[in-house]
């Protein structure tokens, strides 16, 4: 104990520059969790939180009964599902492109490029990719129609509206979530690449053999973090690139809980589902990092 007294003392000035980080973790993430008592409760603005009778599961209850929450729930896998095939994949097949290439200037310009739309709102996003998909101005339409086909309704295509989503999600977030697999990529030694060279090994052989594996720990933890959002979609990306011809197949639970819980004030019954979402995604995170712990020699904890 006097130890780490002495440690703590010590290093006194580094753990008060913890202290802004811990203080919004408190205030924003672990104080308002006593909300969560709202989903066992008939919430009442009137009569507060504390004052509104205790219901027990009724919203449970209520949720996994209706037909519509089991079709939300499978929008919002597929969709997730869409983006760790391809969101996520191509994150890494692009940090290992640009780790390929060896001007300098080019390789910054690309990197800006491929950045650059993280920085912009899906407001500003997804209406840009509205108006290159519109089938009389969008220019994705008009080359369709210089060929001679027919301009498409993407937007109001259930068909298509899931591949829109992951391609603007591909286009929007691939280049932002390749910076912590460059990070990876520095760090990998050089020398066994020269050793690999000197070996007769060819650009093929090095990428499978000391590329990949050394950034095999990167992966697996990005991995594990991202399944455990599997229940939560971008709720501004679905929502301004959704409209009602789409929505049996465009409805997520973040727009479920919106339209739910802000337009029709059922605050309880999206708390109830915002708890399960939260639970899921716990479980998720827990047993992937269980099976990573099992198979492999990185994990969360």
């Amino acid at each position: 104990m006097r130890l780490r007294m002495i440690g703590l003392y010590k290093y006194r000035y580094l753990y008060l520059l913890l202290l802004p980080g811990i203080l919004w973790y408190l205030v924003y993430r672990y104080f308002p969790m006593y909300g969560v008592i709202i989903a066992f409760k008939d919430y009442s603005f009137v009569k507060g939180i504390w004052g509104s009778p205790w219901v027990g599961l009724k919203h449970f209850h209520t949720i996994f009964q209706s037909p519509d929450f089991y079709q939300i729930i499978r929008n919002t896998l597929l969709i997730n599902v869409y983006n760790l095939l391809f969101v996520f994949t191509s994150s890494i097949v692009l940090a290992l492109l640009l780790n390929e290439l060896k001007m300098m200037a080019l390789k910054r310009l690309i990197q800006t490029v491929v950045y650059f739309p993280h920085f912009l709102s899906w407001v500003i996003f997804g209406g840009l990719f509205i108006q290159l998909l519109g089938p009389k101005e969008g220019i994705v339409n008009q080359i369709i129609q210089l060929f001679g086909g027919d301009p498409i309704y993407f937007m109001t295509k259930p068909e298509y509206f899931r591949s829109v989503i992951t391609f603007s999600s591909v286009l929007k977030e691939a280049g932002w979530g390749a910076i912590i697999y460059l990070a990876a990529l520095a760090g990998i030694d050089q020398e066994q690449y020269e050793a690999a060279t000197i070996d007769g090994a060819n650009r093929w052989h090095k990428l499978l053999y000391i590329t990949l594996p050394g950034i095999r720990n990167t992966i697996i933890l990005m991995l594990i973090l991202r399944v455990g959002y599997m229940l939560d979609v971008s709720f501004e990306q679905i929502y301004i690139m959704y409209n009602p011809a789409v929505y049996e197949v465009a409805d997520v639970l973040s727009t479920y809980v919106y339209r739910m819980g802000l337009q029709n004030a059922q605050l309880s019954m999206t708390t109830a589902v915002g708890l399960f979402q939260s639970i899921v995604g716990f479980v998720l995170i827990y047993t992937t990092n269980l099976i990573a712990r099992k198979t492999s020699d990185i994990s969360l904890w």
